[in-house]
Parts: C-alpha cells; structure tokens; sequence
C-alpha cells in the first residue's frame, strides 16, 4: 500500500484530477476487499420439484423421455402459459437467459419446476402420516420432507429465535455421490467443488443463525477432514458472536481406509455456542483410560485418584528445585512410610544419607539414574501423609524400587465435594478412596473423545438393521453417539427445541425420544430430509420408466423409506413389518427396544404456495400444519374452520369470522392451554380491535399478512 500511496501523490501532482480519479477507484476496490474465506457465491444453487404442479410463471426443465438414464436437457424454460389440449395439460415455455431464445410447447407430465435459490417461496405444509403414543399434551416430533433450504426459510416464520440447538450431519463433500448440487453430483476432480460446498453450506447456516435462541442456544455440526479448515473458518464469519470449539471423536476404532495415507478412526465436532450457552457437566467420561499401572485403581471411564510424585513436565531435575530433592523412608517389610530425610545440599551425594535400619530410601530418581525431584516439598509431603493422602507402592520385582503415590489438590477437592469417598485407612494409615458413583464428577468433557458407544458401525449401521430389516441406510450415526452431544446442551432444558435438517435416518429425534425417557422431559426435534433416491437405485429406476415424483419412485426416498419408518419403529417398537424390534438399549438407559417411547411424530411434505391463493384464504389447508407448529407442535391440527368461521385446539386457535369475535374468545379462556390465536383480517383496525379482548396469555398473530410478510422478505443476498 506504500507504494500505491506513493504512485497516487504522484498522479496528483502531475494531474490533479487525474490523482483524484485514481484515489477514488482504489478506495472503492478496497472496500471490496475478501478477507478470511473466499469463494465462489455466485455459484448458482437450485433445486427440482418433482410433483409440484406446474403453473403459469414457473421455471421449469423438461425431463428426458422415459426409460432414458441420460441426463436430459439441464436448459431453464419459463412457462408462458398452459393450455389443456385433448384431456392433457401443456405449457408454452420460451427459453431462460437466452440471446435467442427458443419456443417449445410440452405436455406438463414432461415437465419438472426448478426453483433457484434466490426466488421467493410461499411455503405449505401437507400431512403424510402421524404416530401417536405420548397422550394429548405432550408436544410431537416432526418429519418434514423438503429441500431443507426451502425448510428452514419455512421455519423462520414458525421458529425463528426459538430453537435451542441444530445438531446436523451435513454431505462431507468427499467426491463420491453423496450429495448434489444443481441436480449433479458433485465429483472430486470438480474445479469448483469445495466453493460448491462453502456456498451450499453458507446459505444453510446463514438461516439457521435466525433460527437459534440469540440468549442461549448451539450450534453443532460434524464434519471429517475434506472439508474440517473450510468449516471452521465458515463458522468464524457466519457466527462472528459465538464461542467456537472443535472437538475429535473416533467413530470407527477398527479405521476406514485411505489410499497412501493413515486410516481414519475419527471425525470432527464443531460446536457453536450462542449467548449464554456451554456444556453442562455429565458422568460421561469422554476419554476412556486404560487401567491405571500407578495406583490401580482407575476405572476405564475415570481417570486415576493417586498419582506418581516424581516430577515429570518442566523443571522435573534436582537442580531446578533443590528444597524438593530428599528421601522418603519406607519400611522394608510392610511398605509404610515412615518419614522423610531432610531436603539434600545441592553439593551433597545421597550416599551421604545414612538410612535406619529395616527402611529403605526412596529418592525421587528419573530413568538411568538421574536425579529428579518430588512434586510437594517435605512440609506439603508431611501434611499429606497425616492425613493418609501419600503412600509407597509395592516394590518393583526387578529392581526393588518402589514408586511413591499422592493425591493432587484436584483430588483432595473432590473428596471435599462427595465425588470421590473415603472408606477408612487401611493397615498402612493410607486413605481408601473411591470414585462416588452416586455423584457427578465436576468436569466438563475432553476435546478428544474416545467412547465405546460412539462406534459408528456397532451402534449406527447394526442398529438401524433392527428397526429396518433388510433396508440400508449409509453411514448413520451412532444413536448413543448424538444422545451424549446433545445431552451437553439440553439435560438441563427439558422443553428444548432441536433442529437437525440434515437428519437422514433420523437419529437426532430417536436421541431426544431416549433423552426424553430418562428424565420425563418433553423435548421435541424437527427432522428435515428430502426424499432422494441413492445414486444406486436411480439407474435401475430409470431404466423401469420411472421418475422422480412417481409413487414407486418416492417410496424408496430417503424420507419415505428410512426417516419415517426409523421414528415410528423407534416409538412403537416395532419393524414396518410389525414385528418386534429385536435388542435391548445400553449404556445410560437400558430396556428392550421393543419397548419404544411415549412419544408422538407427525410427518409432512412442504408445498409451494401462489400467495394469491395464500392472502384469498384459498390455501389454508397447507397452511394450517405451519400454524400448528408456529404455536408448538402439540395436540391437534386445526386443517379447516367450520360454518362458525373459528375453531379451537390444545395449543392454538384461529379465527376468520370477527362477528364470532367473542365465542371464539370464550373456547379460548375455557381451554386453558392456548397460547396463540390467529385472526385471519386484511385489516389492521379489524386485528387490533379483536385482540382487545384476547387472554394476556395468549400471543395474537395476524393472517395472512404476518405469513405474507415473512416470505416476501426472505430473499436473501447470495442465495
């Protein structure tokens, strides 16, 4: 910069206006600057929409002949107009973006609607199935199928600033087709492939951001090393406010393969923490330990109570702190201790030290001979073992040395807490201690994590077989896995609200459903997954005439096939072929699965609205499940009005007809849990004058101009 300067105040001197136009442009190319992670947001991103009736206005692709496994003509065609001709729906469609474009007319069957992510939706919802065994009032989990970004704008009019955590599993971007941008796959050698990613990734996480308790919430995402450095620094920049940590956690202990390169064991956890939020405390020992060689007595998920005394880390020699350099006195036979000698003169020889008869002296020595130190001078030594918190190990067959053994102040603090017990003094006058099963320890959990539950393949694939014979679902996560993530951020939030819109076979909501069984808590998880076919299946599909958006093509989506069927034999402990579900839980809860959960899920498929239809009162239907989750999940779905013009659930009412202002509003204070009430008016007056009367209780919402509203703000820059 220097040097430009320089350049300018020359440009200046020699052409004043010159120097001034330069100076202008260079500060406006400064402005523009990158820093921190850049890439390609221009990328375009949009998404097919097989099944959504084609319309006068849409933007559609037309799809290759049936029976073709080709990819068919990728151009976008708007559509003009639609006629029907002979019993069948065509549409005239002029090409997009063309300098001459084309004209075709195409019967609508051959068409597919494409929505590009920086057009405007007006979001639906439609009921595809529910399961109900946790009684009337408690809230219900749900399923959606959708393009989860189109999901999460839909969320925004229902949940926004209420979510308490996002646990996702988003595609690691590895260059298999395991996820599609554009309608391809995305393969490894793709130029373009990681920006791809960042700016799928960005436009997720910019809505989930609105999504999140600005009080107190988090933000959880996993992620293996493809694209780890690009996430966290995406993170950084999306999530400026948040207290940012990355944690690793092996999955698959036996390793996953890489050609020329170590095998894999582990994936990483990104944990975003919002306003107040951190991980509680919990008796999950994040990092198993072997059995303890020094004291013995460690459990594999407990760290040892005893430690050795000799020094080790920095400053571990004599000379570096000579007043911890002196013999501990032991007696031979029996292993007591007896005392101490006196700290050693840094120019003496221990051989100078005459020992009494029947101990021996044990000097704080380090491997060959060199002289170390004790990590507590003799006055901290002789108070420790007062009171039977120092104590000599047997001696080593080999050598006869004995290793001397204390507790830290960590340890003494812990016995003051009631964490770890003491059961008496043994013949020695050493303290018996163990760990207080009945009592938490107070420390958080480990950045490295390595949990027998957490293996992938016993707990995640093994487990899904039980509920789905014969069905395969790639690389779930392990149930116990997501359980203890999520335990960290709502054991204490019993009425939490979790999001996971890369939910995939739906192991987010079975962890709330077993989180929900161990302390009676009524939290509820949205599940968001499209319903895509495997890369696999659809060759063979095609080659059958089949389509996406054909029945027997659906019914082997993801939603349809692994997500729904997975919840609802997880709540009714029972296979899709009605029979038991085989096996019992472990680990923190432990019963038979086949027991399943008090719980209810309702699933959906997001819609595409005219707001014409929306703002005329024409659309309520698929409105309706978005007001029903707007006012909490729970009871039943108001779908239509009735000769009254109202109506009144559990949680919610609605209101079309203000004449009936006041009958409405009596069922309103009868029922004593609603919480919300829609006033369906176009105007302003109208609503403020019917809510003058409305429960302080109760939260009024106007319809449709609140909905309205919502989505026609919701474009959003770089989508």
């Amino acid at each position: 910069m220097s040097r430009l300067t320089e350049l300018l105040r020359q440009a200046r001197k020699t052409d004043p206006q010159l120097g001034a136009d330069l100076e202008a442009e260079v500060a406006a190319l400064l402005k523009r600057r990158q820093f921190g992670l850049v890439f390609e947001r221009h990328q375009p991103e949009a998404v097919e929409l097989p099944g959504r009736a084609i319309r006068r206005g849409d933007k559609v692709r037309v799809l290759p002949p049936r029976g073709e496994t080709k990819k068919g003509d990728q151009r976008l065609w708007l559509v003009e107009r639609v006629e029907r001709v002979d019993g069948q729906r065509v549409g005239h469609l002029v090409e997009i973006e063309a300098e001459e474009p084309e004209t075709q007319a195409v019967l609508c069957d051959d068409l597919v609607v494409v929505a590009e992510f920086k057009d405007r939706i007006f979001p639906g919802l439609v009921e595809t199935g529910r399961v109900e065994r946790g009684g009337p009032d408690k809230p219900f989990h749900t399923v959606i199928n959708a393009e989860n970004f189109h999901a999460l704008e839909m969320l925004t009019y229902t949940h926004r600033g209420k979510v308490d955590a996002i646990y996702i599993d988003p595609p690691y971007n590895t260059g298999a087709k395991d996820w599609k941008y554009n309608n391809d796959y995305v393969a490894s050698d793709d130029d373009y492939r990681h920006s791809k990613w960042l700016a799928f990734m960005e436009r997720r996480l910019e809505i989930a951001k609105e999504l999140l308790n600005p009080d107190d919430s988090v933000l959880i995402v996993t992620i293996d090393e493809k694209e780890y450095l690009r996430l966290g620094m995406l993170l950084e920049q999306t999530f400026p406010e948040g207290e940012i940590q990355m944690i690793s956690s092996v999955i698959n202990p036996g390793g996953a393969s890489r050609e020329n390169q170590f095998s894999r064991v582990d994936e990483y956890l990104y944990f975003v923490q919002i306003g107040a939020s951190s991980p509680s405390k919990t008796t999950l020992r994040t990092l198993t330990m072997p059995p303890s060689k020094e004291g013995g007595d460690a459990s594999p998920q407990r760290s040892p109570i005893w430690r050795g005394l000799l020094r080790g880390g920095s400053g571990p020699l004599r000379t570096d702190s000579p007043s911890k350099f002196y013999p501990v006195l032991v007696d031979e036979a029996s292993g007591r201790i007896m005392g101490t000698g006196e700290p050693l003169p840094a120019n003496a020889s221990r051989d100078s030290v005459v020992v009494p008869p029947g101990l021996v002296a044990v000097w704080p020595l380090k491997r060959g001979g060199v002289e170390g130190r004790w990590e507590v001078n003799r006055a901290t030594f002789s108070l420790r073992h007062s009171m039977g918190y120092i104590k000599a190990g047997p001696a080593d067959r080999r050598t006869g040395v004995r290793t001397i053994y204390y507790l830290r102040n960590a340890e003494m603090e812990r016995i003051e807490s009631g964490e770890i017990i003491m059961a008496g003094r043994d013949d020695n006058g050493v303290a018996i201690l163990a760990y207080n099963t009945e009592v938490e320890q107070s420390s958080p959990g480990k950045t490295l994590w390595n949990i027998n539950s957490h293996n992938a393949t016993e707990h995640g694939s093994n487990l899904v077989k039980r509920y789905l014979p014969g069905r395969k679902f790639p690389f779930p996560k392990s149930l116990y896995a997501v359980e203890d993530v999520l335990r960290f951020y709502v054991a204490s939030k019993p009425n939490a609200t979790v999001l996971d819109f890369f939910s995939g076979s739906g192991t987010t909501a079975h962890a709330i459903m077993r989180l929900n069984k161990q302390d009676g808590g009524r939290r509820q998880c949205i599940s968001v997954t499209n319903n895509e076919v495997s890369a696999e299946e659809q060759q063979a599909l095609r080659k059958k005439g089949l389509r996406p958006g054909d029945p027997d093509w659906e019914a082997l989506g993801i939603c349809d096939y692994i997500t729904k069927p997975r919840i609802t034999a997880a709540i009714t402990g029972q296979t899709p072929e009605g029979t038991p579900v085989k096996g019992d839980y472990k680990f923190t809860d432990e019963f038979p699965m086949a027991d399943g959960f008090e719980e209810n899920a309702a699933f959906f498929t997001l819609t595409y609205e005219a707001p014409l239809s929306v703002r005329h009162h024409r659309a309520f239907e698929r409105i309706a499940p978005m007001l029903w989750l707007k006012a909490g999940s729970r009871g039943r779905v108001i779908t239509a009005l009735g000769e009254d013009g109202w109506d009144v659930a559990e949680a919610y009412g609605v209101v079309e007809n203000i004449d009936n202002m006041p009958e409405f509003l009596a069922k309103v204070e009868e029922v004593g849990t609603v919480e919300t009430v829609f006033v369906v008016t176009d105007s302003d007056a109208a609503f403020q004058n019917a809510c003058r009367d409305v429960p302080e209780r109760v939260t009024a919402v106007r319809l449709y101009e609140s909905y309205l509203h919502n989505f026609t703000i919701n474009r959003r820059a770089g989508a």
